[in-house]
């Protein structure tokens, strides 16, 4: 079959360039992350389908599709796709292979005992892609289509990073220096997620104010993870009552940014795959164009020749530890009974916090609380241990990346979004003039989702 390469030209249309299928060699090629770097560097060039035939003449059987998911092309709604067949016989670290690792059974074999993903059970979360040694199952790569419009800077493309990002590029990698990274490789600004991180504090604050009214109440935050909002909606159903009404500080910063600068295209960078299937959803697909991993960037500035701790400070520090510290385990509890004490400190019913940390975890937290198991009345998931510093596509050891994050959230100069000026300011701007319309759905209606 043809390879279609993706691109995008400067007013942002998709172009789907056919490049004929040519004879190769049946032996090892290059990896996929070694056929993306190759792709990446190509496109800065301006000569990628020169590249596309040195790699097919050196490549194997499966080139054709590694490049093609490699620049980003396939089924624009999927987020996991099979290359090769195998036996599933891969085993992750923690004795689980892909099958196993599949939280909702969307790995099966056939009658030929080859892997197969069913898509009506896929949620894109990609953790089979993280037990799979061999590339049979890989996640798509979704930069390159973003290239053209890198280059000629015509239209504005934000990078947004999420809190787990202090330290994974290096120690000397400090967030100025990020953002001066990025904007060599084209992008217009880099805004650190945490900052709406800190706006949905508010938020989750003002709706557990609301919904816990009595010592039996409980409360679902809703934000973060993905994995986590993905149990509940698919297996845990019951509790989707308990649910907070609040999209992910992803979602609320892409549609800031959009609101803020119509026109402008956001990409968000962090530790998981499976963020790049929450930006897919329908209701909330309008916020985030691309979503990129932080291995996916280390191998762009790779590619590029650029070292972040080498670049000079483009400093811009607007958010909150609440804000810093939603990166780990804990984060998010601690951010959002920090702002409500702040915000209420008479407060009879004070935040009691249950964190799951990694899916058995937050299966068993959640069916505890199905079954009415629980003392808690704030309920935080987090999918992978550690939370987002031990996501799948992290750079540095999990342990280090929290200490990392702890020490950012304590170097903020405010404590919580309350008492963060720039908060207020940009609240202000996006339409909200008192915190207490975060609960007016009409006014706050870019924070919130229906579940």
């Amino acid at each position: 079959m043809p390879c279609h390469l993706v691109r995008r030209n400067p007013e942002s249309r998709i172009i789907r360039v056919n490049v004929p299928k040519v004879k190769v060699l049946a032996v090892a090629g290059p990896s996929y992350d070694d056929i993306f770097k190759k792709l990446v560097e190509a496109a800065y060039r301006g000569d990628v389908p020169e590249e596309v035939e040195k790699m097919r003449k050196n490549g194997d059987q499966h080139t054709d599709d590694y490049i093609l998911y490699a620049s980003g092309g396939g089924d624009p709604n999927r987020v996991v796709f099979k290359i090769r067949d195998c036996s599933g016989g891969c085993v992750s670290d923690d004795g689980k292979n892909c099958l196993a690792s599949c939280l909702f059974g969307a790995i099966v074999h056939d009658i030929e005992g080859n892997v197969v993903i069913s898509q009506n059970n896929c949620s894109g979360c990609g953790r089979c892609v993280e037990v799979c040694r061999d590339y049979s199952l890989v996640d798509k790569k979704e930069f390159l289509p973003l290239i053209e419009m890198l280059k000629d800077r015509k239209i504005p493309v934000f990078a947004i990073i999420a809190p787990a990002f202090i330290g994974q590029f290096g120690p000397l990698a400090t967030p100025g220096k990020m953002r001066a990274a990025l904007k060599m490789l084209g992008f217009y600004g880099m805004v650190e997620v945490a900052l709406f991180a800190d706006i949905l504090t508010l938020k989750e604050a003002l709706e557990f104010e609301r919904m816990v009214t009595k010592e039996e109440d409980f409360f679902l935050t809703s934000m973060c993870c993905p994995i986590w909002v993905a149990m509940v909606r698919r297996v845990y159903m019951n509790l989707i009552p308990r649910v907070s009404p609040s999209v992910s500080p992803m979602v609320a910063c892409g549609r800031g940014i959009k609101h803020l600068h119509p026109g402008a295209r956001v990409v968000f960078i962090g530790p998981c795959i499976a963020k790049k299937a929450e930006a897919k959803e329908p209701d909330v697909r309008d916020a985030v164009d691309a979503v990129l991993t932080f291995r996916e960037v280390r191998q762009i500035f790779e590619a590029m020749g650029i070292s972040p701790e080498e670049m000079e400070e483009d400093v811009s520090h607007h958010s909150s530890r609440a804000g810093r510290i939603y990166a780990r385990t804990g984060g998010v509890s601690q951010a959002v009974s920090d702002t409500l004490e702040r915000l209420n400190p008479e407060r009879r019913i004070k935040v009691r916090a249950a964190q799951a940390d990694g899916v058995q975890e937050c299966g068993s937290l959640l069916k505890e609380a199905l079954e009415g198991g629980i003392d808690a009345n704030f309920l935080e998931g987090m999918g992978c241990p550690g939370g987002c510093v031990g996501g799948p596509k992290v750079i540095i050891d999990p342990g280090a990346g929290r200490d990392l994050v702890n020490r950012y959230g304590n170097e903020a100069s405010s404590t919580t979004p309350v008492d963060n000026q720039h908060v207020m300011e940009l609240l202000k701007s996006l339409g909200i003039k008192d915190i207490r319309e975060f609960l007016d759905s009409q006014k706050a209606h870019m924070f919130i989702r229906s579940w």
